[in-house]
């Protein structure tokens, strides 16, 4: 479907699931290789990274760990600019080599507030999608999926107001 009405706003076909799922694998053996042998505690950021991160660990060729938090900064179609920490780690691992799962990184906003949680271990980030033209953040960002201009897009694990996650596809808003 090139079209798709979410909620009240018109999208259009950005990405093809095929070409995600291509890349997420490609994303999987670059993390590994990176590890050298180490055994990463993957941190899947929800809502909007659970789609991307059950598709990375099915990918990822060794053992991993994975666990969840949830943090929120967007209301409709733009960050707020302020995070809040929805459902937070019970314990922060120690001494584990932990690399945060993102959806999207666009101003870097999420990003700070996970520097605050894991008060100044080593992390890294992986993300399906960065949009480096509204980053602010300093944070260099390890793993990058695809690399997108500012526009919004949905699906994917992506929301608009909540609708648009179950998408396979990824839409951006349409421009008429």
């Amino acid at each position: 479907m090139k079209n798709q009405k979410v909620h009240d706003k018109n999208f259009e076909i950005y990405l093809e699931k095929h070409l995600i799922k291509e890349r997420v694998s490609i994303l999987s053996k670059e993390v590994h290789h990176a590890m050298n042998g180490r055994i990463p505690h993957f941190i899947a950021v929800l809502d909007g990274a659970f789609v991307f991160a059950s598709d990375l660990l099915r990918a990822y060729p060794s053992p991993c760990k994975i666990s969840f938090v949830k943090l929120n900064s967007y209301e409709g179609l733009s960050s707020s600019g302020e995070v809040h920490e929805l459902i937070g780690l019970k314990e922060v691992p120690e001494n584990e080599c932990l690399i945060v799962l993102e959806d999207i990184v666009d101003t870097g906003a999420t990003l700070k507030k996970i520097d605050e949680i894991f008060k100044k271990k080593e992390w890294y980030i992986a993300t399906l999608f960065f949009k480096p033209k509204a980053y602010k953040g300093s944070r260099h960002i390890d793993f990058v999926g695809f690399e997108i201009s500012n526009d919004f897009i949905v699906g994917y694990g992506l929301d608009y107001d909540g609708f648009g996650r179950n998408l396979k596809n990824v839409y951006q808003l349409a421009k008429a």
